[in-house]
């Protein structure tokens, strides 16, 4: 029999409350009615509310469905969920991954970074809950209720630190999560999103379904972002014979047969010389695994348009 109370946080003030791995197992959360708390649920969860919530630091790990914030503010969180959506907010800055669109109504000052975060068991709650790390629309902000000549949101700062936002938990139980949040360790790629690129030279690279491939594109990324290219956008989706040939034009017969393994895994880079940089890296490294790369610089801005185009559709968006 499962008591609602161990899965609600309710009425708190001024406490650091939580839930370490493998205590909420997929079930819904309710947190409502907290003012100044530090609020962090390490573990994967069926859906969650956050009602009436005041000045809050929340970090909520990977949720299934959808995370839904109504009449909160100046609260500052890290999520992780397949939908995002505020009513009646105002000051909240999100560092956000999210598989589909997030939607914000009748609120204002919000503001959005990438999700990143590391600690050992969240590469496993991602997959419990259905979530890839590829699929991250974090700054793709749908606003039901726009204002004319307003913003009710924006992105923050590129230099933003999550734990000067979100710090780490400090009561004695909570520190048993080895926590990190470290760029460079964030089980979610950090990307541009819809910041300004810095160059007008972007690569396509397509890894397919395998063992390794997880692995294989970290590593690209790794390698590409080492040399200071810039990671714009990953995702992960499944294609069939037909959408290869709208993506991958006049090389798609070598890949089609590759399709049917499962999802293939997308990486947008940007710099000058990103194309040529990514070839040389993928037949370095990659010497024996099959990976679409753009050919030329002149190619490359249509088959990142070509593929995302193909995939916003896939995921609805």
């Amino acid at each position: 029999q499962i008591d609602p109370k161990e899965y609600t946080f309710s009425g708190l003030k001024n406490e650091t409350v939580g839930r370490l791995p493998g205590k909420v197992a997929g079930q819904q959360f309710v947190i409502q009615d907290c003012e100044n708390c530090q609020i962090y649920i390490f573990d994967h969860s069926a859906t969650i509310t956050i009602d009436d919530c005041v000045n809050c630091q929340i970090f909520l790990g990977p949720i299934k469905g959808s995370v839904f914030f109504r009449d909160c503010k100046d609260c500052k969180c890290v999520v992780a969920c397949q939908q995002f959506r505020t009513r009646d907010c105002r000051k909240l800055e999100v560092f956000l991954c999210c598989a589909t669109q997030p939607i914000i109504e009748s609120s204002t000052g919000m503001k959005f970074g990438c999700f990143q975060y590391y600690y050992p068991e969240l590469a496993l709650q991602f997959k419990d809950a259905g979530l890839s790390i590829f699929n991250n629309t974090w700054s793709n902000i749908h606003d039901f209720t726009p204002v004319s000549g307003e913003n009710n949101w924006g992105l923050l700062p590129e230099t933003a630190a999550v734990q000067d936002y979100v710090p780490l938990p400090s009561s004695e139980e909570l520190k048993a999560v080895r926590v990190s949040t470290d760029a460079t360790k964030s089980i979610i790629p950090i990307t541009r999103g819809r910041r300004q690129k810095n160059s007008d030279e972007s690569c396509l690279a397509v890894f397919f379904a395998g063992d390794y491939t997880t692995a294989n594109a970290r590593k690209l990324i790794d390698e590409m972002t080492s040399k200071g290219f810039q990671l714009v956008q990953t995702k992960e989706v499944l294609m069939k014979a037909e959408d290869a040939h709208r993506v991958f034009q006049q090389s798609a017969l070598e890949f089609i047969p590759l399709l049917e393994k499962g999802p293939v895994v997308a990486l947008e880079f940007n710099g000058d010389g990103a194309v040529e940089q990514c070839q040389s890296t993928v037949n370095e490294v990659f010497s024996g695994t099959k990976v679409f790369v753009s050919e030329s610089k002149a190619s490359a801005s249509q088959d990142v348009d070509n593929f995302y185009n193909f995939a916003d559709m896939q995921m609805g968006m």
